[in-house]
């Protein structure tokens, strides 16, 4: 799975957790750009990636979370090299 596959994904987990189907996320996305992406919202949104990615994170990955690229990141490097 490359960057953009992932990103297209991350996109509709943020539609579902903000009930928004205008949201449009880049890499450069950060919480500031979305209204309601709060402390709650980043827990839902960790947990919504560990579910559709199938990897875990780590305190280490969750600490060092700014923006949507740092998510991809974290999302590919986890990623098994045969998805």
């Amino acid at each position: 799975m490359n960057k953009s596959e992932i990103l297209e994904k991350l996109n509709e987990i943020f539609r579902d957790i903000f009930d928004d189907d205008n949201i449009q996320i880049s890499e450069n996305t950060t919480a500031a750009d979305i209204e309601d992406w709060n402390s709650l919202a980043q827990i839902n949104i960790i947990i919504a990636c560990q579910a559709e990615f199938d990897v875990k994170f780590d305190l280490k990955d969750v600490l060092s979370l700014n923006n949507i690229k740092d998510i991809t990141d974290v999302i590919e490097r986890k990623l098994p090299n045969d998805r």
